[in-house]
């Protein structure tokens, strides 16, 4: 039987997710690198909502959601016991009011009269509820990494980097060393490495 499908884009912190995910799990599955200008056939026949990722499992299941994805991945195999350390308040709340904010500060321009600088503030606002989550612990569910902080980590990595000069002077010092632990980890520079972009032979 062929191994599970994986269509992913390298930048997306949807697929970052569920890659990070997959990659604990150590389930074997096939990448596909698509090119979000120039997506596949065989992956917008699958989902065509053509968003990523998508993972085809072996019984042709399609799994169109990263946190799914994250769960079917979990559900193989969880050798940290990430799913004990879930928060779905958490998540709703990063995936929801957190990505709406970060949007109109990153992508301003894609807006219409929107202050990016209004915007930032309001997800700063929630970047703070994290602090004091960690000012408990080193992670957010405890004292190792789990569901909930792999599902947040990205989208937290995405606002840091639309201007890291000033997220780095922020009030954040546990978030700040939070971020750069998951950065600098093996599990996520294993995940980022580029993959050219797929086509069917």
């Amino acid at each position: 039987m062929a191994d599970p499908v994986l269509y992913s884009f390298r930048r997306c912190p949807y697929a970052m997710r569920a890659r990070m995910a997959l990659s604990v799990s150590g389930a074997q599955y096939e990448h596909r690198e698509v090119v979000l200008r120039d997506k596949p056939p065989q992956m917008l026949e699958a989902s065509p909502k053509g968003t990523v990722p998508v993972l085809v499992a072996e019984n042709g299941e399609v799994l169109e959601e990263s946190l799914d994805v994250m769960r079917w991945a979990l559900g193989q195999s969880d050798p940290e016991g990430w799913l004990d350390r879930d928060d779905p308040a958490l998540i709703e709340a990063n995936d929801g009011p957190f990505k709406h904010h970060l949007d109109r500060y990153k992508y301003a321009t894609r807006y219409d009269d929107v202050d990016p600088e209004e915007h930032r503030a309001a997800a700063l606002d929630i970047l703070r509820t994290l602090e004091e989550r960690l000012e408990a612990s080193a992670y957010l569910c405890g004292e190792q990494r789990g569901f909930a902080d792999i599902a947040i980590f990205p989208f937290i990595r995405q606002f840091a980097n639309a201007d890291r000069a000033w997220f780095d002077v922020q009030d954040l010092s546990k978030l700040q060393a939070w971020l750069e632990g998951l950065i600098t980890s093996d599990l996520f520079t294993g995940v980022m490495q580029k993959h050219p972009q797929w086509k069917a032979a």
